[in-house]
């Protein structure tokens, strides 16, 4: 490891490190404006300029181009060095237009500050600047390319970090021009991170334009709720509004960026229809009459019908306080026991993924980052968990293979071998898979601990002839992987398939310690409600409502309508109610049919709450206000209102793990004493300071043989998916993501179409009974034939289906 000197201070630093990063180790910060951390070296801007004194490398030289050596001394304050530094300010600024101060970039513009420490005040050039047309890049990000400065950092952002094509650099010399052929929304779901890493004013952030500075902003670290990868985020607050989201590192997560989700989904915390006080039947209600009203009629309930009639339902965006609360009042109340997921399948999936985990074995998207080999099963990672598809692709540019089993038309910014089988057939391919790398490597079964299992795998898998010598080559590469990471989603596969794909990890850990597994979970906090979720569940949640078994239902931060697959059912159950309680912060459908409303505040707001990633990761959020109606709803926009008040508007929502305490007091008359008690005796409260993993017994996967492929008329599968934009709950109450939101469609195999006399563009109807959905079709042939993939898109009634997935024939799929 090469030690050298850097301002009379000696550093010890891994070979290959540059003079700049080793600097950065030492808390020395060199002027740079082209170098970052994640894009690496490319020597553009010449800001990094220092003086090596003595050693192999002598003289000016950009420190982001010279790895460190032994022997070397560097000076970062040499008076040359300055000097040259100074003058490149110069240059930069002989272009660059004097509009600070109606720049969003004010007040955090790298170039504004080094121009400042620069000493550059004034303008000695005469002539006129160099000017370019701005572009429309869509509804994300702005674009001033008057204010560039050819550093390069965004066309190596999003053409080598992110692989996507249709932004990039133009023309040559002076007069590159960075954007694209013509206006466009830009196709990356990543392109909000130009606006943090454009060290300038090119790019910035559309949604948050002249709402203020950033020392106008209430600013603290915050995570992204909009899927299970919990990134970590900064959150900007002003006048009681969400106005901006950036992304904060997390070396472990998310590194430096976030997904555009994740960036502009924070508008739901701020949505005008947002209900902010208590609400009985049709009427507001003070605080002690709302919960007098709520506890009364409950007591009357359980009187009628015994403790059990009483479910409190909460949800993978609940936190984990307040998901443990709900289980303490729960059993304390002798209530049904409190669930999580109104889903079956997706509650059951969700449960095996968290036990199939362990220490060993749970995968960071920096360990995917690092894979050498990837198999991903039943997940698509653009659309469930963006940053996974960031991740991966950081790997393939490794030299990683990755390798996706999927019956849907993936698409990733990178090459990978996609085998579009059923996802009945996920198992068989996987277990196959896996055999025949241990074959390959090892010509035996692997250690006897493992012998039965390994046993049960497939010897063969039904590919195509065409496919069945790559496999094999895969098998091949697989086996001499040193850090390979199985990636399971948890949506369109089998309940089966997360824990075999954690049964696989385990056998390729045994080989290779590197070895990981990665589970793709349907909710921020769904983790957690799987840890908390009751060992033993004798019906389903729907089940229960059917019986007429429930006849009160607490929704706690829980909206069925908005992802139960069976509309029609679900509204049959809720008929059977007596009493109807929700607990949320979001205008939802259940708000609307509820008998009682009590509003919920959200992370940004007043009280801490924590949530588990999908490797049980803690992620912990501090408030950032105290709450409250943004005031450009209450002024139109304009000045504050010129009040004074003792109390803050809108702000009486209060935290969901809060009011039900408080429910249970005043359904009990007992103090919060005994509930603490009953809560902090929960076994999945304590545990690392970093990971809260399941502890007990592991299950044990059935390996299910492979399905032939039929073409029977009663045989295609309809999956319900995500989508980037316009499926996930939160950002579907957002203003700014609304505007990305593509327009949803059927996606089908042209094998099928064309048996069902069906092309490219028509109308496609499906008729189940009584309902109908109609949306355009569009044919892939990288999909997997009897299968029609239906996005659960809140602009549609998707819910028409008993299931997820569903089976129809070719009679009720029929063009318009």
């Amino acid at each position: 490891m090469p030690e050298l000197i850097i301002d009379e201070r000696k550093i010890t630093v891994p070979a290959g490190t540059r003079v700049i990063r080793a600097a950065e180790m030492l808390g020395i910060m060199i002027p740079r404006f082209c170098y970052h951390e994640a894009l690496g070296s490319i020597g553009a801007c010449r800001m990094c300029a220092v003086m090596f004194k003595e050693g192999p490398v002598k003289g000016l030289e950009m420190s982001c181009m010279v790895d460190a050596k032994d022997g070397m001394v560097v000076s970062t304050n040499d008076p040359e060095a300055m000097a040259f530094r100074s003058w490149i300010i110069e240059c930069l600024m002989q272009n660059h237009p004097h509009d600070c101060p109606v720049c969003d970039e004010g007040g955090h513009c790298l170039l504004q500050d080094e121009t400042v420490s620069g000493g550059h005040g004034i303008r000695r050039y005469p002539g006129r600047k160099r000017t370019y047309h701005d572009q429309d890049l869509g509804p994300f990000v702005q674009h001033e390319m008057n204010r560039c400065i050819h550093c390069w950092r965004c066309r190596r952002f999003y053409q080598d970090f992110t692989g996507y094509r249709d932004m990039g650099a133009m023309q040559i010399a002076s007069h590159t021009y960075f954007g694209r052929f013509e206006s466009g929304k830009l196709e990356s779901p990543f392109s909000g991170n130009l606006i943090d890493i454009c060290p300038t004013g090119v790019y910035t952030d559309r949604p948050a334009r002249f709402k203020g500075r950033r020392w106008n902003f209430v600013r603290g670290p915050s995570i992204c709720i909009h899927c299970s990868l919990g990134c970590s985020t900064t959150a900007n607050v002003r006048y009681r509004e969400i106005v901006r989201q950036e992304s904060r590192f997390d070396r472990e997560v998310n590194g430096h960026f976030i997904c555009d989700r994740g960036r502009f989904g924070f508008d739901f915390a701020n949505h005008p229809g947002r209900i902010r006080k208590p609400r009985i039947g049709d009427r507001e209600a003070d605080w002690d009459q709302a919960m007098d009203a709520v506890s009364s009629k409950l007591k009357d309930i359980m009187d009628k019908n015994g403790a059990g009639s009483v479910l409190l339902l909460g949800s993978a965006r609940c936190s984990l306080e307040t998901q443990n609360i709900m289980k303490g009042v729960g059993r304390l109340l002798n209530w049904l026991d409190s669930r999580y997921f109104i889903n079956h399948g997706e509650e059951e999936k969700a449960i095996r993924a968290v036990k199939g985990l362990d220490e060993d074995i749970a995968a960071s998207l920096s360990e995917i980052e690092d894979a050498d080999f990837i198999l991903t099963l039943g997940a698509d990672p653009v659309n469930e968990a963006p940053m996974l598809a960031l991740a991966m692709r950081q790997a393939r540019r490794k030299d990683a293979e990755v390798v996706i089993a999927d019956p849907r038309p993936v698409s990733l910014p990178f090459d990978f071998y996609h085998f579009p089988v059923r996802s009945s057939q996920i198992d068989s391919f996987a277990g196959h898979l896996v055999r025949e790398a241990l074959k390959e490597k090892y010509g035996k079964k692997p250690q006897e601990n493992t012998d039965k299992f390994y046993r049960s795998l497939p010897e063969k898998y039904l590919a195509g002839p065409n496919r069945e010598k790559e496999i094999k080559e895969l098998a091949r590469k697989l086996g001499e992987s040193k850090r390979p990471v199985i990636i399971c989603g948890t949506d369109i596969t089998g309940e089966n398939t997360v824990i075999l794909a954690a049964d696989l990890a385990r056998i390729l850990f045994e080989y290779s310690p590197g070895a990981r597994l990665f589970n793709v979970l349907t909710g921020p906090n769904a983790f957690g409600a799987a840890l908390m979720s009751p060992e033993k569940r004798e019906k389903s949640v729907i089940e229960a409502l059917e019986s007429g078994q429930i006849r009160a239902l607490i929704l706690v931060e829980q909206d069925p309508f908005m992802y139960f697959p069976d509309r029609m059912r679900l509204e049959k159950a809720f008929e059977k109610l007596e009493y109807l309680v929700v607990f949320d912060y979001l205008p939802s459908l259940s708000v609307k049919k509820a008998d009682a409303v009590l509003p919920t505040t959200t992370l940004f707001e007043k009280s801490p709450v924590t949530v588990l990633n999908q490797e049980g990761r803690v992620r912990r959020v501090s408030p950032l206000h105290q709450g409250g109606t943004p005031v450009s709803q209450l002024s139109g926009g304009n000045h504050p209102p010129r009040t004074f008040l003792d109390h803050i508007p809108g702000a009486d929502p209060r935290p969901a793990h809060e009011l039900i305490q408080e429910l249970y007091t005043a359904i009990s008359g007992n103090d919060h004493n005994q509930l603490m008690k009953e809560v902090g005796e929960n076994p999945v409260m304590s545990g690392p300071k970093d990971r809260i993993l399941y502890g007990g017994e592991k299950p044990e996967a059935f390996v299910s043989n492979p399905v032939p492929e039929s073409r029977e008329e009663e045989n295609i599968t309809i999956h319900q998916v995500e989508l980037t934009f316009g499926t996930e709950e939160l950002s579907s109450y957002s203003r700014f993501t609304a505007k990305a939101e593509g327009s949803p469609c059927f996606v089908m195999h042209p094998d099928n179409a064309k048996r069902l006399n069906i092309a490219e563009g028509d109308m496609a109807t499906i008729e189940t009974g009584e309902d109908s959905l109609s949306l355009e079709l569009r044919l892939s042939s990288s999909m997997a034939p009897g299968v029609i993939i239906i996005p659960r898109h809140h602009t549609i009634p998707w819910q028409i289906f008993e299931r997820n997935p569903a089976r129809i024939n070719d009679k009720q799929i029929h063009r318009q």
